[in-house]
Order: structure tokens, then C-alpha cells, then sequence
């Protein structure tokens, strides 16, 4: 065994073995894969191999559609039979939300290059002959679609990794990870100890144990999945004497539950609620190729829709029951990426569909490994987009309800209920009592909109315009017309202080920051390849200290950046303060008007610019006044130590209750910020796009001296965009707005995508934003989006339709 590498990869399930395959086929060929027990041995050996391409997620959908391509091309490159079965999946529908579902689905697959074809209930039949048609409105069909044999394809992974000059070690325990004085990590096992650069945890259901080595809490624990295979049935048996095709993958949604053949019979795979976690503790030092006591009672509502639905179910004995672990998240997507706070430690765990994701998976975090970066948005897969009150607890809780919920509806606004509320403003009380319906975010407890008085406070999900549509364009003209108030909390906040702290910050923000203090800056981190990675509120607090603000669920990501290109030498220091310091919006036309009467300070336009903050009282507590919003009001953020933010609320509250001051939630923001085209990271900010295709010039300065990505963006500008950000009008909406990854097409062919929609109560329009080809991007150009399956004409008007000359903002 070798003492020195390049990489560790632990695990030797099919996710290990495909990081491996494609960091050697990237040229690092000294990398090495250790394996406690035999490969496959944990998870893999007992999948199904299923290959679903569906995923409402733009990321998760592009690692999905390689890794099918992929699998294809593997067993020519190796030669080593890998399985698969190319039948298509069939995805069935009962009601009108779950072909919403499928037509917005259809319009993510359609922006990423994957076919989708809508069937009719005849359709279904007819290449589904044993199914019962009755009850259904429509299907939808993936042709690539399919299914593959798990082992064989690790195998055929190996053996690629091998002849790249991979090696792998099998029944080699890891014991221990330490970082070595010269920064390398000693990765010790019970064979010898290997010193490398990088470390790579693909560890399945023994996440959690690796991470601990190095001190991460591993936000991942498995869930117990059972699946039946039955007895040969006659029928399938005949149609295979016949010559007749296999029968693709069929799955009833709405039942919660996936079949397909299996050697002349069939398997059942249902997902049920009830489902526990396992190894919550972790497996067994001798865990090997293990199997959890079947529990079919909890199965029963699946099974008879199953039998149901294709009545042949019904009619064969069970051959047998598989009842394995499957690894989960909190939102049951996978974590691939770095770790936070740990240089060169990867993530490749908490793979509910390990099969699907383990070709595509490997594929990006070798680009990011080698290269620097991914070439697609991770952000829905980030390891940095859970945080530390994951706890082992609520990791139980969140994981089996998003086993339960793998086949639920997944509506655009739908907020889960398990493990709440846990992480609470100090208002959180007072909102509710208001008629806040309340999401969550990183933990956080945020008020998504009010319900008015005699109206249950509790949520409507749809795909359309749904029962607090109407709700929140009141609170937006109470915005609009008066003053409101808006808890923003859950912000990431932090210091960055110290000598070095302002050429630190200068070298990773592309915008200047602010020279003045009390000045606010609004700036962008990028990557290395120009891209955006993160925004942040910056303002300056004196000559060496800045206080700066991101988005709450970009905490740790944005933190984790921050902190990995701090310089060592001690002269830049970084000081968390999100759990320090609450944040109240206040903003409408008469918001100076309010906090006029509670604050001794000048707000006037002179005395107070927009764009600029200072410490004033508020009633008798201190809070930071910054002279920003989200909404594009006259307004404030108040951000204040925590233990005060009662008595700023009741203050203003008091105050305002003269000038109509109402609450209003993050859905009337949303609304707000597509009037005035803000972009959002992971949405119109990417780092797929360039900085200047998501329109940042007036925030991106490329003259203005080294920093990162500067050089990338120039060389990008020079080989010429292929994308371009514009505001659309959409035209003839009637009760479906644009909701985010609706292709934009001309003439059928697909040239851009919405990043975001919204209906716009301010000037009475539905609008999106969006990246279209630079050559149709001019104001006034006339395209076509999909939503929900209907063709909408559009119309690219100019940026901020919404006071483009910032009078309100600015007054």
C-alpha cells in the first residue's frame, strides 16, 4: 500500500468508486480508494439501479443527465458489462397539481437538454399494457430513461480507475484523520497510513464517523427503504417469449411507490411515511452487506394501490424483501462539494440516489478538485448549505420526512413541516400573533406572508396563484402607500476587522469598496473563473473594520469563503455575528416619518444618504441603521443586538400604528425585487454566468486593480458572452406567473431561461427576469416562455420597470 498520495478517497460504495474513476481520467492518477469491507458492500449492492432523470433541481437535474450518458459510454470504455437497461420511465399523474409539476419539471429538462414526452392515459397503455388506466390524467415519459446493475457498474468504474493508475484498497478500515504540521492530512488505516493533499469521504452510511475524525458534523443519517421482487408472472413471462420490449420504469406518484420487471416478475418500491432512520449511531465496525428484519405491514397502503393500479401484482407470490439502508439530508439532495472550515476536504455523501448521481457527481467534484472550480451551479448541493443546528436530532426528523416525501407534490413555495420551529427571532411570538404563515430558511423561522384576521393561518401550495396571492399584494400596497415592517434575522452577519481587512476584502470583491465610513457598498465575490460565488452588504465601520451582510441561507458558504482566502498571517480577522444581531426592515413612503418620532437623530435626505448607515437609538435601544432594502422603498434595515429587537418591534409598532404600518413576509420582498430586477445568487447570479452577462457593470470594475477572477472575466468578455440578463414583460397570464427555470424560446428553438418570475402588484404586470443570447436581448424583442405548458409571449423591457430612477429609493 502506498505511504504518500495525491488523494484519498474513503469508501468504496458506487459514489467512492466514481469520484475515483474521474479524478484519474482527469490526470490524477496517484489517487487512492480505500474500502473497509469488499466494493459495493454498503448501500450499493442492495439498490435497485434505478436512473430517474426527474429532479425539480437545475443542479441535481444536469448531474443526473451526465451520469446516464455517461454510463452508456463506461462499458465501451471498459468493457465491462454495466447493465443497463435503456426501458424509459413513465411518471403517472391523478390530479391537475401533479401535471403542474410534471409541466414545470418539463420546463427544467428543457433548459438543461433532457426530453420529456407528455402521454395521454391510451399512451400509458400502450406501453404499459398491465397497467389499470382509470383515474388518470396524463403521464409523462423519459426515453433515456432506465435502470442499471449496481455492482456492475462499480466494477466497470474500477476498472477505469485502474487503468488511469488508480488504486484500490479493499478491506482497509480508516481509523483516524489528522492534518499534518506542513498542512497535508495523514489518513491512518488498520494496513499502514497514506499522506496526501486531499481527502475525499464517500463513506455512505458511515458519514457521520468520517466526518467526526476531523471534527465535522456530517449532516447526513440513512433511512430505512424496503423494496419487494415477486415470483415470474405469466404475462410478463410471455411477452418476453413474444420478443415484446421490457416494459420501462413505471411510477404512480401520487401512490408513492416505483415498479419495474425483475427476472419475469416485478419489484415494489414504495416510499412510506413511518420509515425510520437507521445507524443514527452508526453501523456496526463489521457492518457488511446488511439487510434490516422486512416490515411489509408498513407497506400496506402502497401495496394495494399498487395491485391497484397494475392488478399482475397482485396475482404472484413475494420471491423477497430487501429492506436496506439509503442515505439522507434534511432535503433529501445530495452533499458534494468542500467542507466547511477544512482546506482540501470533499464531501461526497448523503446519496438518496446514490446510482443516478454517483457518475455525474464524480464528474463535478473532480472539475472542482483539479480545476478549482465546478462548470455547473452546485449550490443545490453545496455541504455548505446545511448548518450547526443540524443536530443528530433533528437529522432523524428532517431525513425520514424527506424519505416520506420523495414523491409528494414538490410545489414551488412548500414549506416542510418536521423539526419546527427551531431557530426563532425574538418577534417570532409577536409576528405570529399578527397572522404571520411562517417558512424556514437555514434553520430560521421567516414570516412568508400575514394571514388577515378569520383566515387560518396556514399555508396554500400550488404551482399557480393560490390563497395568499391576494394577501400579499396587500401587504405590498400597504408598502407601497404607507410603512411595513419585515423581520430579516435570519441575514448572515460578520466582522471583518484587523490591518489587513480592507486590501483582504479589495482582493475578493469585484466593486470598490466603501471609502467613507458609515458608507454601504453593495459588492460580489467571484470565482476564479468569473462567475459569481457570493453577494454581501459591506459597509465600512471605521478605517480597518467592516461589517458585512449575505443572504441567511448562504451563511456558511458565504462564511466559509470569507474565511478560506483570509490571509495566515493574523492580520485580517473574521467575527461571526449572525447570532448576535437581529435585523428589522422598515420601509414604505413614511418610513422616515416613524422613525422620526422614535429616534433623536436626523434621517432627513441631508442628513441621512441612501447608501449609508450609522448607530442610532431606536425608543432606548441602539441599532445600526443601514439605508438599504430589498424592496425598493424609502426605507431602513435596523440591525441590533438581539436581546433588544422586542423593544425596537413594539417601538415602531406604537409608532407607526398612526401612519397604517402592517407587517409583511419574504413572498411581498420577492415580488418587490423582480419590479426593480435585483438579482438573486443561484438564480440570476451564478457561476455559470459571467459577472457582466448577469448585468453587475455598475458593480464590477475591472480597472480597479487585482482580484479574483478579474483576469478570468476579462478573457471571458474577449471569447464573447453567450448569455445576457433582461426583465421581461410576460403577456396573457391568467392564473400560473412565471416561477424560475421556464425555457424562453423563438421560433421553438430554446434561447434563455427565466431565473425568476413573479407578478408585479406595483405596476400590475407579470414580470420575470431571466438569461437570454446576447443577440436577442435588446429591449423590446418579443419571445415566447413556457409556463405550465402554455406558450406565453414576452417582451424584454428595460431593467427596473419599478422606479428606474430610484426617486423613492433615493428620497
Amino acid at each position: 500500500m502506498k505511504s504518500h498520495a495525491r488523494v484519498v478517497v474513503i469508501g468504496g460504495g458506487v459514489v467512492g468508486v466514481g469520484t475515483l474513476y474521474h479524478l484519474a481520467k482527469k490526470g490524477w492518477s496517484d489517487v487512492v480508494l480505500v474500502e473497509r469491507k469488499e466494493l459495493t458492500s454498503g448501500s450499493t449492492w442492495h439498490a435497485a439501479g434505478l436512473l430517474p432523470l426527474f429532479n425539480m433541481s437545475y443542479s441535481v437535474g444536469q448531474v443526473h443527465k451526465f451520469a446516464v450518458r455517461f454510463y452508456q459510454e463506461l462499458e465501451e470504455e471498459t468493457g465491462q458489462r454495466v447493465g443497463f437497461a435503456k426501458v424509459s420511465n413513465i411518471r403517472l399523474a391523478t390530479n391537475r397539481d401533479r401535471m403542474d409539476e410534471y409541466r414545470q419539471y418539463a420546463g427544467v429538462a428543457d433548459t438543461i437538454g433532457v426530453e420529456v414526452k407528455f402521454l395521454t392515459p391510451d399512451q400509458v397503455k400502450e406501453v404499459w399494457p398491465l397497467c389499470n388506466t382509470e383515474g388518470l390524467v396524463g403521464a409523462i415519459q423519459h426515453p433515456e430513461d432506465g435502470y442499471i446493475q449496481p455492482a456492475d457498474l462499480t466494477q466497470a468504474l474500477a476498472i477505469g480507475a485502474r487503468n488511469n493508475g488508480a488504486e484500490i484498497y479493499r478491506n482497509t478500515t480508516v481509523t483516524g484523520i489528522e492534518r499534518t504540521a506542513s498542512g497535508e492530512w495523514l489518513v491512518k488505516t488498520d494496513k499502514g497510513d497514506i499522506t496526501c493533499e486531499h481527502v475525499v469521504t464517500a463513506s455512505g452510511s458511515f458519514a457521520r464517523q468520517v466526518g467526526a475524525m476531523v471534527g465535522l458534523d456530517v449532516p447526513v443519517i440513512p433511512v430505512e427503504h424496503q423494496y419487494i421482487v415477486t415470483e415470474p408472472h405469466p404475462e410478463i413471462q410471455k411477452r418476453k417469449a413474444d420478443g415484446l420490449p421490457e416494459m420501462g420504469v413505471l411510477r404512480e406518484s401520487d401512490g408513492s411507490w416505483y415498479m419495474r420487471e425483475e427476472r419475469g416478475g416485478l419489484i415494489l418500491g414504495p416510499y412510506e411515511k413511518g420509515a425510520p432512520a437507521c445507524y443514527v449511531d452508526g453501523p456496526s465496525d463489521d457492518m457488511e452487506y446488511e439487510l434490516f428484519q422486512e416490515d411489509l405491514e408498513r407497506l400496506e397502503p402502497h401495496i394495494e394501490s399498487a395491485i391497484n393500479r397494475v392488478p399482475a401484482f397482485g396475482e404472484v407470490g413475494v420471491k423477497q424483501v430487501y429492506n436496506g439502508a439509503i442515505c439522507y439530508t434534511p432535503d433529501g439532495s445530495p452533499i458534494i462539494g468542500p467542507a466547511w472550515d477544512l482546506p482540501n476536504f470533499w464531501l461526497n455523501e448523503g446519496h438518496s440516489f446514490g446510482i443516478t448521481a454517483a457518475g455525474g457527481a464524480g464528474w463535478q467534484l473532480a472539475e472542482w478538485m483539479v480545476e478549482g472550480e465546478p462548470t455547473i451551479d452546485m449550490l443545490g448541493v453545496d455541504p455548505r448549505r446545511f448548518g450547526d443546528y443540524c443536530t443528530k436530532s433533528y437529522l432523524v426528523e428532517k431525513n425520514e420526512e424527506a424519505y416520506a416525501n420523495v414523491f409528494t407534490i414538490h410545489y414551488p413555495d412548500e414549506e416542510r413541516e418536521a423539526a419546527r420551529p427551531l431557530r426563532q427571532a425574538p418577534c417570532f411570538d409577536r409576528l405570529k400573533n399578527l397572522g404571520a404563515v411562517f417558512g424556514q430558511k437555514f434553520g430560521w423561522e421567516r414570516a412568508n406572508w400575514f394571514a388577515p384576521d378569520g383566515m387560518p393561518q396556514e399555508d396554500d401550495w400550488s404551482f399557480r396563484r393560490s390563497k395568499w396571492f391576494e394577501h400579499i399584494g396587500n401587504e405590498i400596497q400597504n408598502v407601497h402607500e404607507n410603512v411595513g415592517i419585515l423581520d430579516m434575522t435570519a441575514f448572515a452577519k460578520c466582522r471583518i476587522s484587523g490591518p489587513g481587512a480592507e486590501a483582504f476584502l479589495d482582493n475578493l470583491v469585484a466593486n470598490r469598496l466603501p471609502k467613507k465610513i458609515g458608507r454601504v457598498g453593495l459588492v460580489h465575490a467571484l470565482n476564479t473563473r468569473g462567475g459569481v460565488h457570493s453577494e454581501f452588504t459591506i459597509m465600512r465601520e471605521a478605517e480597518d473594520s467592516f461589517y458585512v451582510v449575505s443572504a441567511g441561507a448562504l451563511q456558511r458558504l458565504d462564511h466559509d469563503w470569507l474565511k478560506k482566502h483570509m490571509p495566515a498571517d493574523g492580520s485580517v480577522r473574521f467575527e461571526h455575528l449572525t447570532n448576535q444581531m437581529g435585523v428589522l426592515v422598515v420601509a414604505g413612503p413614511k418610513s422616515r416619518e416613524l422613525l422620526q418620532q422614535v429616534t433623536r437623530d436626523d434621517l432627513s435626505g441631508g442628513s441621512f444618504k441612501w447608501l449609508s448607515g450609522r448607530w442610532i437609538d431606536v425608543g432606548l435601544a441602539p441599532a445600526l441603521a443601514m439605508r438599504v432594502n430589498f424592496v425598493g422603498e424609502l426605507g431602513w434595515e435596523l440591525h441590533h443586538p438581539l436581546e433588544y429587537q422586542n423593544h425596537i418591534f413594539d417601538t415602531v409598532m406604537a409608532a407607526g400604528e398612526d401612519l397604517g404600518i402592517k407587517p409583511f413576509g419574504i413572498r411581498a420582498m420577492e415580488s418587490m425585487r423582480v419590479e426593480k430586477s435585483y438579482r438573486m445568487v443561484g438564480q440570476e447570479l451564478s457561476i455559470e454566468y459571467a459577472a457582466l452577462e448577469s448585468g453587475l457593470h455598475r458593480f464590477v470594475h475591472l480597472n480597479k486593480g487585482e482580484f479574483i477572477g478579474r483576469d478570468a472575466l476579462s478573457q471571458w468578455q474577449e471569447r464573447g458572452f453567450q448569455n445576457q440578463f433582461v426583465t421581461m414583460e410576460v403577456h396573457d397570464v391568467t392564473d400560473a406567473d412565471p416561477l424560475g427555470n421556464n425555457p424562453i424560446s423563438l421560433n421553438g428553438e430554446v434561447v434563455g431561461r427565466a431565473t425568476s418570475g413573479n407578478y408585479g402588484f406595483r405596476l400590475g404586470k407579470s414580470l420575470a427576469l431571466g438569461m437570454v443570447r446576447p443577440d436577442h436581448a435588446d429591449v423590446g424583442t418579443e419571445l415566447q416562455m413556457d409556463i405550465l405548458g402554455t406558450s406565453h409571449p414576452v417582451t424584454i423591457i428595460e431593467e427596473s420597470p419599478f422606479d428606474p430612477e430610484n426617486e423613492r429609493l433615493r428620497a
